[in-house]
């Protein structure tokens, strides 16, 4: 039995998915801001949950498809029946598993990657999919700079690989990617790793030669 497969289908309707939303809508779309949008190009979302990402980048003028994955079943059916676009598209399928012809200019992950079987692995497609220049980005709070959240694989009980920045960076340069880090802070929030530490995005750029 998947165990992450199983939780993201219960989070799917008892209304932690729409949880996930708004503890992460703030920082996501903090750094969705930095990225440029002037070219027509195509998204993908590896773990979109209800797929709020993927709506909101199907708006973008430029984007001419946007597509979100994920291994949970219930969520992919939770992401169509809030589809407001015919430019995106669900798929129930974790990356590793992806069957996709064509290839990407940006792919996101936000706390998903750590869920996969092997980071190297689901890095490895990820770099495949991109278009020569893609980017990848992955945002995360569960890395063990941020002390506060280390503890979430042990509350939850199921696999979550734990990584510090630097490993993370590791894993990037290993699949190829040119890397920059960012971190993101809600400076506001009542929790402390929010306020303190931050999602931690990872950007890797596949290069053009």
């Amino acid at each position: 039995m998947d165990k992450v497969r199983t939780t993201f289908d219960e989070w799917a309707q008892n209304g932690r998915a729409e949880l996930m939303e708004v503890e992460h809508r703030k920082n996501v779309l903090k750094f969705l801001k930095t990225i440029s949008f002037d070219h027509p190009f195509t998204f993908l979302d590896v773990g979109c949950g209800n797929g709020w990402v993927v709506r909101k980048i199907a708006k973008e003028k430029k984007c001419k498809k946007a597509i979100g994955i994920d291994k949970s079943k219930k969520m992919i059916i939770q992401s169509k029946k809030k589809k407001d676009s015919e430019k995106e598209e669900f798929f129930h399928t974790d990356i590793e598993s992806m069957k996709y012809k064509g290839k990407f200019d940006f792919i996101f992950s936000m706390e998903s990657l750590y869920y996969s079987d092997s980071i190297e692995i689901a890095l490895e497609k990820i770099y495949k999919l991109l278009k020569p220049g893609g980017k990848f980005f992955c945002g995360t709070d569960f890395y063990t700079d941020n002390k506060a959240t280390a503890r979430w694989a042990e509350m939850m009980k199921i696999q979550m690989h734990l990584h510090s920045k630097k490993e993370w960076k590791k894993f990037f340069q290993n699949a190829g990617f040119k890397v920059k880090t960012r971190h993101v802070k809600d400076l506001k929030n009542k929790k402390k790793w929010k306020r303190e530490h931050g999602t931690l995005f990872i950007t890797g750029i596949k290069p053009t030669k």
